[in-house]
């Protein structure tokens, strides 16, 4: 009996949290009409207005006060505060940009709101035709950085991570293989042993390095262990390839700059532990020139 009940519980559960996503997908689905109605500057200051207004009522925010704290412990509460509101109207402003990702890919007018920096290190890789791995986080619209580096001519592959909304989830990803990047491969370990293969036919590899993964492993992040994925550094350890960060700054509302750096090198004697840790130190490096920009959200030290 006991069994049953509790199977009766969970079985409730999971029809309450199927009602949620189909009522975030229909929300989510009437924001992108009124945004593809309204145009790219509207529809971004409504979605980022929308984002500070709701956004703190999530449990998230609490998260983001939380790794705000923890990671800059020297601010005070309205720093903080100022950084969180921020946060949400990027959040905002980047949920209605995907409606027009297609434009950013395509339209001249919206192209030229994309300003590249250091575009020699991507000529270089590009006439090298050597395949590297571009590591980057959650910044602004952090879609832009595959988009313009296949755009560019370089044959890439990022890794994904399947929202937990069913409903939504096709839509995304819909419009992440047709204008970010056709390269899309399912975070987890079936899609390393994909990555694998795409490297090996000389495909580069671009992904965020900033999420908790239960499959990596703890190394300090802001001075505190948070599990980090080792992607990179078993690349590099197996093929001895080079690792690019990028950089996705926003300006003036829908501007953006993406900045290329050197390229990392890595002796043979460096660990994983040791390149892993050489990488959320530029990813600190990153978060710190505009905390504002990076997306808090991500339960990094759980």
């Amino acid at each position: 009996m006991k069994i049953r009940i509790n199977y009766s519980i969970l079985l409730n559960q999971n029809f309450m949290k199927q009602i949620k996503y189909f009522i975030q997908y229909f929300v989510i689905v009437f924001l992108f009409t009124i945004f593809k109605t309204l145009g790219l500057k509207y529809s971004t200051i409504l979605s980022g207005y929308i984002a500070r207004i709701f956004g703190p009522l999530f449990r998230s925010n609490k998260t983001s006060h939380s790794n705000i704290s923890s990671a800059l412990p020297n601010l005070k509460e309205n720093q903080i505060n100022n950084i969180l509101k921020k946060m949400w109207n990027n959040y905002g402003a980047i949920l209605a940009e995907y409606m027009f990702i297609k434009n950013f890919r395509t339209d001249l007018r919206y192209q030229e709101k994309i300003k590249i920096i250091n575009i020699e290190i991507l000529e270089k890789i590009i006439l090298d035709k050597k395949p590297v791995i571009f590591v980057s986080g959650h910044f602004n619209n952090f879609e832009l950085m595959a988009m313009q580096i296949e755009k560019a001519g370089v044959d890439l592959a990022t890794i994904y991570r399947p929202l937990n909304n069913k409903f939504l989830n096709p839509i995304m990803e819909k419009i992440r293989k047709k204008y970010i990047c056709k390269h899309q491969i399912k975070k987890g370990i079936s899609g390393t042993k994909e990555l694998l293969k795409c490297f090996k036919k000389k495909i580069s590899l671009a992904l965020m390095i900033d999420q908790r993964v239960s499959e990596g492993i703890a190394c300090k992040f802001f001075n505190k262990e948070a599990l980090t994925t080792t992607i990179p550094a078993q690349f590099v350890k197996k093929f001895n390839i080079e690792v690019v960060p990028v950089y996705v700054e926003r300006f003036n509302e829908n501007n953006f700059t993406i900045n290329f750096s050197n390229p990392l090198k890595f002796s043979n004697d460096e660990s994983v532990h040791d390149i892993t840790l050489k990488l959320n130190k530029v990813l600190e490096t990153m978060i710190l020139k505009n905390p504002e920009q990076w997306i808090w959200t991500h339960d990094r030290w759980k």
